[in-house]
């Protein structure tokens, strides 16, 4: 990617502080900005083959070891892309959602990730706090 492209982005990227102001102080823009472009990004990657996790997520026994499991997962996903999403939801789905709502299915949405991505958002980005 050009350096153009990327300083373009990054200002992007920054420029949703603005829209952040009255909420937040501005220390905090990046414990909200980074999670959220994070998990946009994954949302893009996984868009695709989010019907084929579901289906391969459904027809697994429950009993099923958790390595074999997400090795079954990330086939479904393809392209060696180690990451998945066993949530219905998608960002697209999430938006515009009643408040009361959001953040009950935005957690559940987080929480079914597979466990690498997961542990980031919930140890790191301390994302339930």
């Amino acid at each position: 990617m050009p350096a153009t492209d990327i300083k373009n982005l990054g200002a992007f990227v920054w420029s949703i502080a603005e829209t952040l102001r009255g909420d937040f102080k501005q220390s905090e823009y990046g414990k909200v900005i980074l999670p959220f472009v994070v998990l946009r990004r994954l949302d893009c990657i996984l868009e695709e083959t989010k019907s084929a996790v579901l289906d391969m997520a459904s027809s697994l026994p429950d009993d099923m070891d958790d390595n074999a499991r997400d090795t079954m997962l990330y086939g479904a996903v393809g392209k060696g892309i180690q990451v998945y999403n066993m949530s219905w939801f998608t960002f697209a789905s999430l938006r515009g959602q009643d408040a009361k709502d959001i953040h009950k299915n935005m957690l559940d949405y987080v929480t079914k990730f597979s466990p690498n991505v997961r542990d980031i958002f919930l140890e790191k980005f301390l994302f339930t706090d």
